[in-house]
């Protein structure tokens, strides 16, 4: 999975839903701008073809009828035709069958109750779940999602899935914890911790992620957003992360956003099957701030793993220029020592952005990843 082409580009997360996507979900007829977004979507990329049958029958306002399957069927195929146009060579997407990362995984599984909803940074709200019980996976999830992807891409799919670590911790740990003998303090807590986390991860995790490898899946991104609003606990992220993907033969990323990678390391390092850090830069690199200067860390604990570089905000609409994409496509080099070990992408996933932001922030990337890789390729004499 691997490619001799320098700065190759990537998707890292999902994308914003469009409007006639969620009307069909819902049943309701297209209104004039989702009708006009989806004749000018499929015009310009072409997934309608695939599914002529549901494609006339949301422009016909029979979305009840068709039923919403259909309908994340043209979506799902919609967001692949988007990466891909993008000039992507990983791909998913856009995890458009998703509604959240949490909720959807903990429902594949016994052993939770769901208490409520609850507020998360971005002003969205997920159900909270506690686990209540040994945790015990239904069947494996995201296999039918990536079937499809599997079946459609043109380019390498790339499955991002939610980790261990992540899971645990925006669960309440009632079960575990109760396991604990004694006073339930600061040591009890974290024993609990680890022993939820390993189970997620031994129990839910490295199942499902067989079972997607079993089905061609060759390349997995293991979520950990959770990550750095605890860095003191980063060995139990790599201590989840290793039992979740001991004895199986795939390229794993560990994806962690918004964090200060430093306080991380290098606990973070022991992440056995660990090939790629998939992390954010752009959102922290600025005048008067070096976003990239981090990855001297890397380096200095003689860490050779690749990066998929963040080099687009996420958070921002202005379109970052190929230029500056370029310069710090150079910048990180310059730390890293080793141009190939670099992938290119956005910061996360650009679900807070409108679709046409989107696209313009992956062209971007993908011409500045041009620009870098053509000043490396022929270098001034």
């Amino acid at each position: 999975m691997t490619t001799d082409r320098l700065f190759p580009a990537q998707e890292i997360g999902s994308l914003a839903k469009p409007r006639w996507q969620l009307l069909g979900q819902r049943g309701e007829p297209l209104d004039e701008a989702a009708r006009a977004d989806f004749l000018a979507s499929d015009a310009s990329l072409g997934f309608g073809d695939a599914f002529p049958a549901a494609r006339e029958a949301l422009l016909a306002g029979r979305a009840r009828e068709l039923g919403p399957e259909p309908v994340r069927d043209l979506g799902a195929l919609f967001a692949i035709r988007f990466l891909e146009a993008a000039g992507l060579d990983r791909v998913y997407d856009g995890e458009a069958r998703r509604i959240e990362m949490y909720e959807y995984p903990i429902r594949q599984m016994r052993g939770f109750r769901f208490q409520g909803h609850v507020r998360s940074f971005d002003s969205k709200y997920y159900l909270k779940a506690a686990v209540t019980d040994e945790v015990r996976l239904e069947s494996p999830y995201h296999v039918e999602e990536f079937d499809f992807v599997r079946r459609f891409a043109h380019a390498v799919p790339k499955l991002p899935i939610t980790g261990p670590y992540t899971l645990a911790d925006w669960s309440y740990n009632e079960y575990y914890l109760a396991r604990q003998p004694g006073w339930k303090g600061r040591a009890a807590r974290r024993a609990a911790q680890r022993e939820f986390v390993v189970d997620l991860a031994r129990r839910a995790l490295r199942p499902t992620i067989r079972a997607l490898v079993d089905r061609g899946c060759r390349v997995v991104q293991i979520d950990e957003p959770a990550a750095g609003t605890h860095p003191d606990e980063a060995d139990l992220v790599v201590e989840g992360f290793n039992a979740a993907t001991e004895g199986i033969d795939a390229e794993f990323s560990m994806h962690i956003c918004y964090s200060d990678y430093r306080d991380l390391l290098p606990a973070l390092l022991e992440a056995k099957r660990c090939r790629q850090w998939a992390w954010e830069f752009a959102n922290r690199d600025s005048a008067g701030h070096d976003g990239y200067e981090v990855l001297r860390a890397l380096r200095e604990y003689g860490d050779t793993r690749e990066v998929g570089l963040g080099v687009v905000d996420v958070h921002r609409d202005a379109v970052e220029r190929p230029d500056v994409v370029a310069e710090r496509i150079e910048r990180a080099t310059k730390y890293l020592g080793d141009p190939h070990r670099i992938w290119v992408n956005p910061d996360c996933g650009l679900r807070t952005r409108s679709l046409p932001v989107a696209r313009a922030k992956l062209e971007a990337a993908v011409a500045g990843a041009a620009k870098a890789r053509a000043t490396f390729e022929n270098p001034r004499r």
